[in-house]
């Protein structure tokens, strides 16, 4: 039996995000991502102006005329989601959390795979696997991923996105678009990056607070590291502390950011406290521009 306060909030997250994908994402998301491939459909005469490669020789033989075969793609995708629920996700510095923010965007992805025909699964994890939803189709099979997200309690605390990548081409063996959600907090997973990427279409979607970058001066306040418990004190009004702060706060950014250069990975940059979707739009049309 699913509490009353998660069944209301899965109602307004799937009224919120259905009505974002039908009036702004449905044709990007079409556009932005390719089939399987591509198979036969049928022969007809040919026209001035056809591609003279694909005449029906057989076809054109018989009939004692020109026949072309005409394809159509196979539009049915595998859309999987990586999802970090590590506890670097909870803290926020608005309204809403990384993890909120995350719970959303990764139902308005799946409302959209859905939109399309396509199937859609979920991993979540920690330093280990939280949960593994093999990919479906359908309305209800959406809800569910959902209701996992947002009544997930994660038994680890740290992050370890080469397990879940490792997860991911053990379990998934068709090749499918994978989102990977995350802060990407974590070092060592280049190289499993690189191996995912080879069998699957690898979308990193980077999720940030601006606090993570620039540290208000508020005076002497407690900083607590969520995946390892430790804490120190900081003194915000320092601005050698707020600097130092900040420049080990980019450079994590630039490392990461460089992984994803290496591998020629666009990576999609969303921040709490923001709209997601014009960034998500423009992402999926920029996809399709290089189709």
């Amino acid at each position: 039996m699913i509490p009353i306060e998660l069944a209301k909030k899965i109602k307004r997250i799937q009224i919120r995000t259905t009505h974002r994908v039908d009036g702004m994402l449905a044709g990007e998301y079409l556009s932005a991502f390719k089939g399987r491939g591509i198979e036969f459909e049928e022969v007809r005469p040919y026209q001035p102006g056809d591609d003279v490669r694909m005449i029906d020789w057989n076809v054109t033989a018989r009939q004692g005329e020109p026949f072309v075969k005409l394809f159509r793609e196979e539009r049915e995708l595998t859309v999987m989601q990586l999802v970090d629920v590590s506890a670097s996700q909870s803290p926020g510095f608005h309204l809403q959390t990384k993890r909120d923010l995350i719970s959303e965007l990764s139902s308005t992805l799946a409302f959209s795979a859905i939109k399309n025909n396509d199937k859609t699964g979920l991993i979540m994890f920690t330093d280990g696997i939280e949960k593994f939803v093999p990919p479906k189709k359908g309305s209800r099979h959406v809800l569910r991923c959902i209701r996992e997200l947002l009544h997930c309690q994660p038994m680890g605390q740290g992050t370890n996105i080469e397990n879940a990548l490792n997860h991911l081409n053990r379990t998934v063996k068709r090749r499918s678009v994978t989102f990977v959600i995350s802060d990407f907090l974590d070092q060592n997973f280049e190289k499993s990056l690189r191996i995912a990427s080879k069998r699957h279409d690898i979308i990193p979607i980077v999720v940030s607070d601006q606090r993570e970058f620039e540290m208000p001066n508020v005076g002497l306040i407690n900083l607590k590291d969520c995946e390892t418990g430790e804490t120190i004190c900081f003194d915000t009004s320092s601005r050698r502390q707020r600097e130092q702060y900040k420049t080990r706060s980019l450079q994590q950014k630039i490392t990461r950011d460089q992984i994803f250069q290496r591998l020629k990975m666009e990576p999609l940059h969303i921040s709490t406290g923001e709209d997601y979707i014009d960034p998500l739009r423009d992402y999926f049309h920029r996809r399709g521009l290089k189709r």
